[in-house]
């Protein structure tokens, strides 16, 4: 027996066609949202993830100033000390000075040189006074430059020629010589160096 199909199987073929091209368009489109999703989360895990280095590097960038801050005062603290100490040294090497001082010039004057001022500023002194002649003011430079222990650099800055009364209300007069001079007081030696050096070799020499 013969069976004849008499349906419209090409409009049918075209249907199927049709749905499987729109069920193809409908799982590519399915896909591609998947996919984009997929690549949404994961740039916003590597956004999150960023952040967050972000984050902690701001974090340690902050705790790092602080610590350098800190530093900083440290430093001024530690050069605050530094200073305070070497002043408190200072005070401690030159407290004898101004005796080791005069004692030096009572020492170096000659006879016939007096000493009416004396002013100190820092490590420079200024003499002034009377002596009886220029040798006697000679001699003193001299005395400063090569005996001195303490002084150093003397420097005549002016002599003068004056007349003076032998004694008060007296037309008598006798000639003196007004000096005034410059000298420069040696810089103490270090503590141990102090102990044990020039001062040490002069009062060795002076028993």
């Amino acid at each position: 027996m013969i069976l004849i199909n008499l349906l419209p199987h090409r409009e049918a073929k075209r249907r199927q066609r049709k749905q499987a091209f729109f069920a193809g368009v409908g799982l590519a489109a399915v896909l591609g949202l998947v996919i984009a999703g997929v690549w949404y989360l994961a740039l916003q895990q590597l956004m999150a993830d960023q952040q967050a280095r972000n984050q902690f590097l701001k974090d340690e960038i902050a705790r790092l100033d602080l610590q350098i801050k800190d530093i900083a005062s440290l430093r001024a603290e530690i050069d605050s000390l530094k200073a305070r100490q070497k002043a408190v040294e200072d005070l401690q090497t030159d407290r004898n000075t101004p005796v080791r001082l005069l004692s030096e010039l009572v020492k170096q004057t000659p006879e016939g040189v007096y000493i009416t001022s004396l002013k100190q500023t820092g490590y420079q002194l200024q003499l002034a006074g009377v002596a009886q002649s220029n040798e006697r003011v000679s001699e003193m430079l001299r005395n400063l430059l090569y005996n001195s222990t303490w002084l150093e650099q003397p420097d005549l800055v002016e002599i003068r020629s004056v007349n003076v009364p032998v004694s008060q209300g007296s037309r008598e007069t006798r000639r003196l010589f007004e000096y005034q001079m410059r000298v420069r007081i040696k810089p103490p030696a270090p503590a141990d160096g102090a102990a044990s050096g020039v001062p040490a070799a002069k009062a060795t020499k002076a028993s």
